[in-house]
């Protein structure tokens, strides 16, 4: 059985949809990643799994249980973090942490020996008496990370994770992520809009864009499906009328785009590419002022997808899905 099994789910806004009719299953110890750009409807649909908001049409089973019919079952059985920090700022990092175990139900006699182990596994046991609001951003961010563990979820939903965070921060939480789904059998959903995120973390990546669900697989194999498996940038000098024709016509190029005098040439073998542009550009005495190789990027595979780049799409946005998310107890 999938961890997460969605159906054919849809979720409107009077004539608006923000999720069109998706439908994919998450499999067990799978870290599962949602990538796309603000506006997408990867919140809307997080909100829909989490059970905080009910959907139009199509369901999901979450640990075995419909978000609709067994909202209570699916609540138990998830940890959710929203991309806003939501601890409490007055109270240390321990405090914080007990008021989400006793919200959840567990027992005093389990309480201080699993949040020992939580607050080990987040690396923040030295500053468990410390007031939230003394810490880093990545520091809070892994306090945030040990409170939706407290009750012990089957299945960890995390919104943004590292949004906000240093680079240093960012790998800091990857590492501590991967660590812990290894540690406690979790399986994890994440949306994110960083490709190097997706790329690193991510066993398999859905990408959605307005509500839509544009291509599954593995970050490997989604790198793989595109066009042009290397991109070369490459500028000249003084070039001849036809270069741009002369450029389209080497060895193993799928795809040629010129601005003034910089090329961006798709090849499915950049280094048989790189080798033949740099002969031809000797033979009709072009000067190559820079050359540069890039392997295929979930950039590329979002702009194959989606007919645009992702840094392009996050300048629009839904409002209907800048909302945060949180989960509540009831």
């Amino acid at each position: 059985m999938a961890a997460i099994d969605v159906r054919a789910i849809v979720k409107k806004f009077g004539d608006f949809t923000a999720v069109n009719g998706i439908t994919f299953a998450v499999e067990e110890g799978e870290i599962f990643g949602l990538l796309g750009p603000n506006g997408a409807g990867k919140s809307t649909l997080i909100r829909m799994l989490v059970t905080l908001l009910p959907p139009t049409a199509g369901t999901a089973l979450v640990n075995g249980f419909d978000i609709v019919r067994q909202a209570d079952g699916v609540r138990q059985s998830i940890g959710v973090i929203p991309q806003a920090m939501t601890s409490d700022l007055e109270l240390s990092v321990e405090e914080n942490l007990i008021i989400f175990a006793k919200l959840y139900g567990v027992p005093r006699s389990k309480r201080e020996p699993l949040i020992d182990e939580l607050l080990e596994a987040v690396e923040l046991t030295k500053w468990r008496t410390a007031p939230v609001k003394n810490l880093s951003g990545g520091m809070r961010r892994r306090v945030e990370i040990a409170r939706g563990l407290v009750h012990e979820p089957r299945i960890f939903f995390l919104d943004e994770p590292t949004t906000g965070l240093d680079p240093v921060s960012r790998v800091a939480v990857w590492e501590m992520l991967q660590r812990i789904k290894s540690q406690r059998d979790l399986t994890i959903l994440i949306t994110t809009h960083y490709m190097d995120e997706a790329d690193k973390l991510c066993d398999r990546i859905a990408i959605v864009d307005h509500g839509d669900l544009k291509a599954l697989d593995s970050p490997l194999r989604l790198k793989a499906s595109i066009p042009g498996k290397n991109v070369i940038e490459a500028s000249f000098g003084a070039m001849p009328p036809t270069w741009l024709q002369t450029v389209e016509r080497l060895p193993h190029v799928e795809q040629v785009s010129a601005e003034d005098h910089i090329f961006r040439i798709s090849s499915d073998n950049g280094p048989a590419t790189t080798t033949a542009l740099m002969e031809t550009a000797a033979q009709h005495g072009v000067a190559v002022q820079s050359l540069s190789v890039q392997s295929t990027t979930l950039d590329d595979v979002f702009v194959h997808y989606a007919g645009r780049a992702l840094r392009d799409a996050l300048q629009e946005a839904n409002p209907m899905d800048r909302q945060g998310f949180m989960v509540r107890k009831q």
